[in-house]
């Protein structure tokens, strides 16, 4: 049989197979990527909360959190996914004795894996933003948390939407370390393919297709909302009737 006729007859009988894996392989990544990036978003704004003053009961709370979610960070950024999902998986099963769905499995390991990195990159969101709107937000009486929720979190997200896309197209390719979980993403099922042949050339060139069409087009439609988000590149403050007491209005309603 010749490649071109292989292929077409990989595609007319596995198609369903491949897409159902495409559809796992999205879930796992889409699914990692949203929960991902609130367990960074959180973890990131604890740990900017400037220290207490004095060592008191507050502190050594703080230093005791902040050890941990620093301890979380550098763990799952040090060692690679595939590990995790073995310690994680199998780790579960060993101390409950349950066994536990290998799709939410997943999604728990894309999750916790994609939140240390996202913790990093919040952290250097927020540090980006210029200090100057810290001390604005303190100078007319907001907090802490007020500043953040307010001021500088809106920002940082803006700020740091390219590198959670990139977490997102990355998550689409490093889903397919989970097939040592068994879980049937679209690399597992290209592996089945490959198996009923015993031929692996044609079945994976037709999975990296798959693969590249999923994270091209996961680019392609991030790239069009954050041109959403930008908003035109000139526009008139004056007519659109924004001024300065009134951005000074809405901040003391947000406190």
């Amino acid at each position: 049989m010749s490649f071109s006729d292989l292929v077409v007859r990989i595609i007319s009988e596995y198609w369903l197979l491949i897409l159902r894996g495409a559809g796992v392989t999205m879930l796992l990544a889409l699914s990692g990527t949203v929960i991902g990036f609130t367990v960074g978003l959180i973890v990131g704004v604890i740990r900017s909360v400037p220290s207490p003053d004095r060592k008191n009961l507050l502190w050594y709370i703080q230093r005791i959190v902040s050890f941990i979610l620093s301890a979380y960070v550098e763990i799952f950024r040090g060692t690679p996914m595939i590990v995790q999902a073995m310690v994680i998986y199998y780790g579960f099963i060993m101390i409950t004795g349950m066994q536990i769905n290998k799709i939410l499995a997943g999604i728990v390991i894309v999750s916790v894996n994609t939140g240390a990195y996202m913790a990093e990159i919040v952290r250097g969101g927020i540090d980006s933003v210029d200090k100057g709107q810290f001390d604005a937000a303190h100078a007319i009486g907001m907090n802490h948390w007020q500043t953040m929720r307010c001021v500088i979190i809106p920002q940082t997200v803006r700020n740091i939407l390219p590198a959670t896309g990139n977490e997102f197209v990355i998550n689409i390719k490093d889903t397919s370390v989970l097939n040592v979980i068994s879980v049937t993403e679209l690399y597992y099922c290209g592996k089945d393919i490959a198996t009923s042949y015993f031929k692996f050339f044609e079945p994976f060139l037709i999975i990296c297709v798959v693969y590249f069409i999923l994270t091209f087009s996961v680019t392609r439609i991030l790239r069009f909302v954050e041109k959403k988000i930008d908003g035109p590149q000139n526009y008139d403050i004056q007519r659109s009737g924004t001024s300065y007491e009134a951005v000074v209005e809405v901040i003391k309603r947000a406190k």
